[in-house]
């Protein structure tokens, strides 16, 4: 019996009649995608259709008896496409995870997890999903296929760039090299790019854990600035929530980067006796560049001095970080917030302006250039920065209260 064969001229007459189809809801999914994923590294999209060519091969591959039957559409899971290229390792199971709290998922495919070093094929997380309800095409009398999904491929930016190359080198042109060579240099590649990607993410977490220790070390700084503020200003607030360290344990000193860590640890469980010392480890180890680091490093010992109210040393390293970068404005910050809280509020002020010459969007500046001006009875400027700072956005209690001490003067006419 004579086999049935796909006619291709009906195929590709079918399949052309539905690529406005697919690219309407390919905008439609992309643009679904841009609003329901949320990560820190704004990713990249790119959409496409697969080519009546690629299209025609696979079907002839994997459904001929279907295509040579069927007067309607065949479909494949990767006719549609939409690839999400992210920056770092870490995207990639957040995205995952995203699609599957919004998305109808179908299937998830992890390609490339299983291979060894010594191959080279492409690794990317690929998610079925059923075509959303909002994005299917407005003419209702279009007709899709039930079985019909968009394929999401997930891939860090290396990821997306060896698998275009490897398109292009080895699928596109339907070549498989046999040279043990050739396949070692291909694989030696893809191992490299796999590695680049694992340092990315290595560095990117040093990153996250250093982001968070900074954060909550320089939340103990003003909360002790607060509460200093609060006695010379004869306000009270409610005790300060003890600072704690999103580090499960602290660091092996090991690398400056590592000691730093250790340092910062140290400094936000409380440990300030502890993380000066280690401060100074690093000021004596000779780090490069040194100019840079040293002017962290004597930035950070000062805030641990000050946390001990060891003012004459605090304001030595901020005056000493400052030498090494005169363009640190936060640095220039504190130092006036130790002149402010030593009763030198004309020194303080000198201080604010220079920070704030720097960078003249600093709104806490303004406040704290306020608190000085007030101490000082120069209630006219001391308002002016107040609106300074509320323009900046600054609207907190502390602000507030600042403002109507201030208003106070006036009314009893200063």
């Amino acid at each position: 019996m004579e086999r049935d064969l796909p006619n291709k001229v009906n195929i590709q007459q079918t399949y052309d009649e539905y690529r406005p189809v697919f690219q309407n809801i390919l905008s439609k999914i992309e643009a679904s995608l841009k609003k329901s994923i949320h990560i820190s590294s704004t990713p990249t999209y790119k959409n496409r259709i697969k080519s009546f060519s690629s299209y025609y091969k696979k079907i002839l591959r994997q459904k001929p008896k279907e295509a040579a039957e069927s007067k309607t559409l065949v479909t494949l899971t990767d006719m549609m496409g939409i690839r999400v290229i992210c920056a770092f390792l870490e995207d990639i199971d957040l995205v995952e995870k995203q699609l599957e709290e919004v998305y109808d998922v179908k299937e998830i495919e992890r390609k490339g997890s299983q291979q060894s070093f010594r191959e080279f094929g492409y690794e990317s997380v690929h998610v079925l999903i059923a075509i959303p309800e909002d994005c299917k095409p407005d003419d209702k009398s279009v007709f899709l296929p039930p079985d019909l999904v968009c394929e999401i491929q997930i891939r860090t930016i290396l990821q997306d760039a060896w698998a275009e190359v490897e398109h292009e080198l080895i699928y596109k042109s339907e070549f498989n090299p046999f040279d043990k060579p050739l396949r070692r240099k291909l694989a030696s590649i893809n191992a490299s790019l796999t590695l680049a990607d694992t340092i990315f993410q290595e560095i990117r977490d040093y990153q996250n854990r250093l982001v968070s220790e900074l954060g909550c070390r320089r939340n103990t700084f003003y909360d002790k600035a607060d509460e200093l503020t609060d006695k010379e200003l004869g306000t009270s607030r409610g005790n300060p929530v003890p600072a704690q360290s999103l580090s499960s344990s602290s660091n092996k000193a090991g690398s400056i980067d590592d000691l730093v860590l250790q340092a910062l640890h140290e400094h936000n469980v409380g440990n300030f006796t502890q993380a000066v010392l280690i401060y100074t480890q690093i000021l004596e180890s000779k780090p490069e560049p040194p100019e840079v680091v040293k002017a962290v490093i004597l930035k950070h010992r000062g805030m641990a001095f000050f946390a001990q109210n060891l003012y004459d040393k605090a304001l030595s390293d901020f005056q000493s970080s400052e030498s090494f970068d005169p363009k640190g404005f936060r640095t220039i910050y504190y130092e006036g917030i130790v002149h402010s809280v030593q009763g030198n509020d004309n020194e303080a002020i000198e201080c604010y302006n220079r920070s704030l010459s720097i960078d003249p969007y600093q709104s806490h500046v303004y406040y704290r250039r306020a608190i000085s001006y007030f101490v000082l009875g120069d209630y006219n400027t001391a308002m002016k920065d107040i609106n300074s700072a509320e323009k900046l956005g600054l609207n907190d209690d502390d602000l507030k209260a600042l403002k109507s001490k201030v208003i106070k003067k006036f009314d009893m006419g200063m």
